[in-house]
């Protein structure tokens, strides 16, 4: 039987607004656009497999224009004529060519399991080994102050959200008076955790963690600087979940924030960590290290919130704290031609084979 093989590998620029209620705002800037890559890969018998590079300079140093030129020039050349599978070993191969760059490898790599998925005619979730669930529960950020605040709170209700996080990390006290607010909007009983992007220094932390303790934070993600792995390890201290985000690309950093004892919680991205093999491969290091993992988000679209669903369906362990998979619901618009299945508490697999999404006819003619 001959081998299935990569026969082309096409790329289309796709931009972007976000919801005008609900765009993100933290300590790392504001979210209010999104311009990235969708890549497609076509095998030698046929089959297409489709990825999205969800990357953002300010908070990744990658974009679409980048991804773009290093796609074409450096990563489709090495894969073509190369066997489908295994993909792990393609996601390794990637590595030999191009140093870093995980989000542009990440677009790739979920094109090409989204393609050996479909030659399998399986869900994705299948081929990486699940799944072990069918729906995920998830949350949305809340940023901003006052009305704007409370825009971005009814616009997340009327999309059926129940769970939230508030961005904070912009000065203490007016991080108290936002994380209040937005507990007095969601009511006593709702899911509700906090985001500083690394924003606070140790001690700003540690009070705003204590200051905080009344309206009853579910979690503190990413307190401090990403690479103050002992800053984190003392606010676990104070009794509250930390959650490690930006301190977690790849394998490396995910071992030194378990050697560090730095986290509770670890937030991996499909895009952060390269790919869905390698995001399953990290969760599986968390889960032999006690650690719980979450799928975060980067503001992908679609295809990039499809691909988290499969990871977060395929982990033997996923936290209780629920996921970022936001996709559509963050978007003025959708690049699908159908939305994931579920609402805005949980996400729901689907049984078609691969991601089991498509993508929108006019998109699809923009591939070269």
């Amino acid at each position: 039987m001959t081998a299935v093989t990569v026969a082309a590998v096409h790329t289309a620029a796709v931009s972007l607004a976000a919801h005008p209620d609900l765009v993100v705002r933290g300590a790392r800037g504001a979210h209010d656009r999104s311009d990235f890559l969708l890549v497609r890969v076509v095998t030698s018998d046929d089959v297409e497999g489709y990825g999205e590079v969800s990357a953002t300079p300010l908070w990744s140093g990658e974009d679409g224009v980048s991804a773009r030129h290093f796609i074409e020039t450096i990563l489709a050349p090495a894969l073509v004529g190369r066997p489908l599978t295994p993909v792990r070993g393609l996601e390794a191969l990637m590595d030999t060519v191009l140093a870093q760059n995980p989000f542009t490898k990440a677009g790739v790599s979920i094109a090409l399991w989204d393609a050996w998925a479909r030659t399998l005619g399986v869900p994705l979730a299948v081929a990486l080994g699940g799944p072990y669930r069918t729906e995920v529960p998830i949350k949305l950020s809340l940023s901003g102050d006052g009305e704007q605040l409370e825009r971005a709170h009814a616009a997340a209700v009327a999309a059926g959200f129940g769970a939230f996080k508030v961005k904070v990390g912009l000065g203490v006290d007016g991080d108290v008076e936002r994380f209040a607010h937005a507990r007095s909007l969601v009511g006593d009983k709702a899911f509700l955790g906090m985001d500083a992007n690394g924003g606070w220094s140790r001690s700003e932390a540690a009070r705003a963690i204590r200051a905080l303790a009344p309206y009853e934070p579910a979690f503190a993600e990413q307190p401090v600087r990403p690479d103050d792995l002992a800053g984190m390890r003392s606010l676990r201290d104070l009794g509250l979940p930390v959650v490690a985000d930006e301190s977690v690309f790849g394998t490396t950093d995910l071992a030194r924030v378990i050697d560090a004892g730095a986290a509770d919680v670890v937030s991996l991205y499909v895009g952060k960590s390269g790919g869905p093999g390698r995001a399953v491969a990290m969760a599986g290091l968390a889960d032999a290290s006690g650690l719980d993992v979450l799928i975060g988000s980067n503001g992908e679209l679609g295809l990039g919130a499809a691909a988290q669903l499969h990871v977060a369906a395929a982990l033997p362990r996923l936290s209780a704290i629920p996921s970022d998979i936001i996709g559509a619901h963050y978007y003025a618009e959708d690049i699908l031609a159908e939305p994931l299945a579920g609402d805005g508490t949980i996400v729901r697999l689907r049984p078609e084979p691969g991601l089991g999404v498509t993508l929108r006819a006019d998109l699809l003619r923009e591939f070269r």
